[in-house]
Order: C-alpha cells, then sequence, then structure tokens
C-alpha cells in the first residue's frame, strides 16, 4: 500500500515538474499575437488562389503585417478588399487596377491537326503525346484544363478554343498556371481591343496551320493613330497603357483576331480606360 502511495506522489510530482517547465517554455518563446491579423483574415475572400504571390491569403496577411506586400494585391478581392486592408492597416488606400485572363488563341476548330486525339481529356497529357494534336505549337488546345482550374466558372471552351467571362473573372492566375501552352496571360479588365494569338511563326508558315492566327502583315499597326500597337517578332502586341479602344486595328486586321474579347466597345468605356491610364501615371 505504501509502494503504491509513494508511486503516485512520484508520478504526480514529476506531473507538476513538466507542468511547470511547459508553463515557463511557453512564456520565454512566446511569439507576439498581431491583433490585426484576424480583421485582415476577415477582410480576405478565403480563396488562396495565390494571385496575390503568396500561397494562401493568411500567409499574405502575415506579409502586410511584416510590412513585405501591398494593401492591393488581392485580384479575387479587387478594390474592396483593398481599401479594407488599407483602413486595418491605417494606411492611405491604393487604388487596385482590375486585370482578366486572356486566352490569347483564337484557332480552335480553325486551327489544322496532325492527329485526331483519343487520350486523357486534359491539355498535359495531349502535349505529352507528340506535343499535341495541332499543327500549330501555340494553339489552344481546347481540352479544358484551365476550365478545371478555375474556381469561379470564369473559362469555358468554345468551338475547340478557351474563352474567359471577364466579369466573372477575378485575375486569380489559376488558369494561367494551368494552361501547359503558356498562351493565356493577365489584361486589364478595361482593355477593350486584344490580339488573341500567341503565334511567332511567320505568315508563310502561320497560313498553313490556322485560318486566323496573325501573320504579322503590320495593317494593324499603320492603321493606329496613338503608336499602341506593333509587331514584334511576327506577332502583333498592344501597348495597353497607350491604347484607347478605338478599335481601328481590329476593323483593319484581314485575319479578324483582334477584338474586344467580350467587353463591350464605345465611348464609355474609352473613357474609363483613359481614366485609369490616368490614375497608372499618377500612380507611378
Amino acid at each position: 500500500m505504501i509502494n503504491i502511495l509513494y508511486a503516485v506522489i512520484a508520478l504526480g510530482s514529476l506531473g507538476l515538474g513538466f507542468g511547470l517547465i511547459l508553463a515557463l517554455a511557453s512564456r520565454i518563446f512566446a511569439v507576439d499575437h498581431d491583433e490585426r491579423f484576424e480583421p485582415l483574415i476577415k477582410a480576405l475572400p478565403g480563396a488562396n488562389c495565390g494571385g496575390c504571390g503568396y500561397t494562401s491569403c493568411s500567409a499574405y496577411a502575415e506579409a502586410v503585417l511584416d510590412g513585405n506586400a501591398e494593401v492591393n494585391l488581392c485580384p479575387v478581392g479587387g478594390e474592396d478588399t483593398a481599401r479594407a486592408i488599407a483602413a486595418i492597416m491605417e494606411v492611405e488606400p491604393v487604388k487596385s487596377v482590375r486585370h482578366t485572363a486572356l486566352v490569347k488563341c483564337s484557332g480552335g476548330n480553325r486551327a489544322s491537326k496532325k492527329f485526331e486525339y483519343a487520350g486523357i481529356g486534359d491539355c498535359v497529357s495531349a502535349m505529352n503525346t507528340g506535343g499535341g494534336p495541332l499543327a500549330c505549337r501555340y494553339g489552344c488546345l481546347g481540352l479544358g484544363t484551365c476550365v478545371s482550374a478555375c474556381a469561379f466558372g470564369a473559362v469555358s471552351v468554345t468551338e475547340g478554343v478557351a474563352l474567359t467571362d471577364h466579369e466573372r473573372c477575378t485575375g486569380c492566375l489559376a488558369c494561367v498556371k494551368a494552361c501547359p501552352r503558356r498562351i493565356i496571360t493577365m489584361v486589364p479588365y478595361l482593355a477593350d481591343v486584344n490580339v488573341c494569338c500567341s503565334s511567332v511563326d511567320k505568315g508563310a508558315v502561320l497560313r498553313k496551320v490556322c485560318e486566323v492566327g496573325c501573320i504579322g502583315c503590320r495593317m494593324c499597326e499603320k492603321a493606329c493613330k496613338y503608336d499602341a500597337i506593333h509587331v514584334n517578332n511576327n506577332l502583333a502586341v498592344i501597348d495597353y497603357e497607350k491604347c484607347t479602344g478605338c478599335g481601328d486595328c481590329a476593323e483593319k486586321c484581314p485575319r479578324k483576331l483582334i477584338f474586344d474579347a467580350n467587353l463591350d466597345k464605345g465611348p464609355k468605356r474609352a473613357a474609363e480606360n483613359a481614366e485609369q491610364t490616368a490614375d497608372n501615371g499618377e500612380n507611378a
């Protein structure tokens, strides 16, 4: 009986000792908790998409608290979230410029094929099969890997080519990262005019594989009064800071691959675009 009592006392003493050691360690190694962290997490959308450049919303919140990230980097939350974060951090709000994903291909069913693909319905798998079924090495494979990657239902495949719904797109970059062809890029939301082609092949080569790809004819370049579009490496490229959305290049393009990417054209949109360009100049 006495032996049992000694054992209980010994175990109790050990437990008490370890408890005191843990309590002391927790105080010595305690990490100060910034009370602004929880409000920041609540202000963020919780998408954990990585569009801000950080692995998660919590990682972005920590970076903001540490002074390593701007308050306007969340593409999903946009300007409302940027203002909320700025208020929590007690800093001046920074204007958030909305961007949207653009699939730089118009080929789809109008592009030539090397063979008929009957494998797994995934662009990565198709790429691993002889480089993909398309004769154009820059064309959209149209198997919807980007569609699966988008958590906001902003991407669809129509007539063999992926398209983005710019109203639904949050600019999270998930589709950009998912595309094995690297033909999805980010453009300003207010950009009326876009070149939907990624091929840098010469015109003579391009004509053999696609009915609508850019042939580098420079007619768009000649039509632009604002010096906003130039042919670089056989492909027309728009300078969005100069582009006014007038649409002259789209009208002159003989291949009809320069278009408004489902955004409204018109004086109001052009005025908004000009205002955003001016704001960007002031914030630079």
